[in-house]
């Protein structure tokens, strides 16, 4: 269903050029960052700022309903209208430089924009002193992925990235099993999601296959195009982008890999203690120049690490995973995706999230107790886990510095697939060895007027 639309009124108003003066009696929260981090502020309560809040970033700021939404900020005002009126005393803004130079006072910021705006955003946002919560996937590229956990490294800042699953209890008694030695050795994975974005841009698509729309309609009221491109090349505005429909377009979003990639390959990362890979390589059904393919399969070969075996990790993406050897007659994969770890003894199924986690064959998992629980537990959920962590000055579990890594494994499955290629992976020098097209993927050029702070 489509936001309520706004007046011009309301409008003029709530933008950019009014939030100074109407911003200043609203709130009388004490920002952190002014008592220093000693002393609690009076509230005890974050003062968070949402940029992107029309849709995932609605329901991350529902989340943090506990601390105080001082700002909003999203360059499409009649879509998120919704969030824009459950907060009325927050001050509103299209444009997220704007809000960062008049917001001196906030904590903290809460990022869910298109993919290809993330990194611009969050770098901004860590470079004036804020906690950053950005969703997934990080980054729209490597280069990106690698600056911004550089960058997190280097500050004071708490961030975390938005894959829910990564606080849950499934994942964490998956990470349990593994480490315990539960299965074996485990030298293959395969995850899944059975999901696909076709027909890209739904009922507004009107062009042919792998081609962009032709016609250009005129851009709705209160919507800045020029702001929601960011640092994407130029083309006009269509519906067949925006809202919603982004991410199957390589310019803004980076597809099946880093929406559901992100959440489910998170398990896999964490349990075995995954870093870059080796190789990766792919193969596509549908791969053209615009979009993302209809189907895929990505398979990476990570190298032995800290006494443990290599692993060969498969991706599928538009299709499901075979079914595993060991699971019996009668049962069911996960529905939508998931893992399968395989393992020396059994196998260990879990779902999308890292969540439901089973042992295979169920007589295995009949016979094994519960493994210790050596990780910390999270009260209250991804989003109020990284309040905290802000408020105590610590580490979020989704940190840049891990997610970071995360993110670039499945922005390079995204590069083998756009090259339909098997790749040779130098993660220190951030290069491809094997293929010189995969440059223009790894670092992706911005529009003149636009880059990285401080590049």
């Amino acid at each position: 269903m489509a936001s309520p639309k706004i007046s011009r009124r309301k409008f003029l108003r709530s933008g950019a050029s009014a939030s100074v003066a109407a911003g200043a009696a609203l709130f009388h929260i004490v920002p952190r960052h002014v008592l220093g981090r000693g002393p609690t502020p009076p509230s005890d309560k974050l003062a968070i700022a949402g940029i992107g809040v029309g849709g995932m970033g609605a329901a991350n700021l529902r989340e943090l309903e506990t601390e105080a939404i001082v700002a909003l900020c999203d360059v499409d005002l009649n879509y998120a209208a919704g969030t824009i009126k459950r907060y009325p005393t927050a001050r509103v803004y299209q444009d997220f430089r704007v809000l960062l130079e008049k917001e001196k006072g906030i904590d903290a910021v809460v990022i869910a924009t298109p993919d290809h705006t993330h990194a611009v955003i969050t770098m901004a946002a860590m470079a004036a002193g804020k906690h950053a919560y950005t969703q997934k996937p990080l980054t729209h590229d490597i280069f990106e992925a690698r600056r911004l956990s550089a960058a997190a490294k280097a500050s004071k800042v708490t961030t975390q990235m938005g894959i829910q699953g990564h606080s849950g209890e499934g994942i964490r008694l998956v990470v349990e099993w593994v480490k315990a030695g539960v299965i074996g050795e485990i030298r293959e994975v395969d995850g899944w999601c059975d999901l696909s974005y076709y027909p890209w841009g739904h009922a507004y698509w009107s062009s042919k296959w792998g081609e962009r729309p032709a016609d250009t309609p005129a851009v709705p009221a209160g919507l800045d195009w020029d702001l929601w491109l960011g640092p994407a090349p130029y083309r006009p505005y269509h519906p067949a982008y925006h809202p919603l429909v982004w991410r199957c377009w390589w310019d803004f979003g980076v597809g099946m890999m880093g929406d559901r990639g992100a959440h489910t390959l998170d398990a896999a990362v964490w349990a075995l203690d995954l870093d870059a890979p080796e190789t990766v390589e792919a193969t596509s059904c549908g791969l053209n120049a615009e979009t993302h393919p209809l189907t895929a399969i990505v398979t990476y070969c990570f190298p032995a690490r800290g006494g443990r075996p290599p692993v060969k990790l498969t991706w599928y993406e538009g299709t499901r995973a075979p079914r595993p050897e060991g699971l019996e007659d009668g049962r069911a994969m996960p529905a939508e995706g998931g893992l399968v770890f395989k393992g020396s003894r059994g196998l260990i199924m879990c779902g999308v999230y890292g969540d439901s986690p089973r042992l295979v064959p169920e007589k295995l998992m009949q016979e094994t107790d519960l493994p210790a629980k050596t990780l910390p537990r999270v009260d209250g959920g991804h989003e109020q886990e990284w309040a905290r962590a802000c408020k105590a000055g610590k580490k979020a579990g989704a940190a840049f510095e891990y997610s970071g890594p995360l993110t670039e494994i499945c922005l390079l499955g995204n590069v083998a697939k756009r090259l339909d290629t098997r790749i040779v992976w130098d993660p220190v020098n951030l290069r491809v060895t094997n293929n010189a097209e995969a440059e223009a993927w790894i670092r992706r050029p911005y529009r003149e007027g636009w880059r990285l702070s401080k590049e």
